[in-house]
């Protein structure tokens, strides 16, 4: 039987390796071994975060209107219930969206929304 070597394909895979862990510091970018255990827990914390992104972009959007209905004389959860009241189904981002864009539009629609 021949012998296989894989040298090549060792080398290729250190090599893509190396390039995702570039602009880590120190070592860490170029050592094979240190980098490897940086990209694991990289990886993780992308994966995390990809889920934890979507909570804190809708805390953002809250607390952004809850600034702007503060403004208008009402409370997010007040308004929460009338929109449910009100059978309205508008996302909370286009809603902050529209507080921070369109100030004087949202009013508007605060004023419709809280009779």
């Amino acid at each position: 039987m021949t012998r296989i070597k894989r040298g090549v394909a060792a080398h290729k895979r250190r090599k893509n390796l190396l390039k995702r862990a570039k602009g880590f510091e120190n070592r860490r970018s170029t050592n094979f071994p240190l980098a490897r255990e940086a990209l694991l827990h990289a990886d993780k914390y992308a994966y995390r975060d990809r889920r934890n992104k979507k909570r804190d972009m809708r805390a953002l959007w809250l607390t952004r209107m809850n600034a702007a209905l503060r403004d208008n004389g009402t409370t997010y959860s007040k308004f929460a219930g009338a929109l449910k009241k009100a059978k309205v189904q508008i996302n909370r981002k286009m809603l902050a969206e529209l507080s921070n864009q369109a100030p004087k539009a949202f009013e508007k629609f605060v004023k419709e929304i809280s009779k």
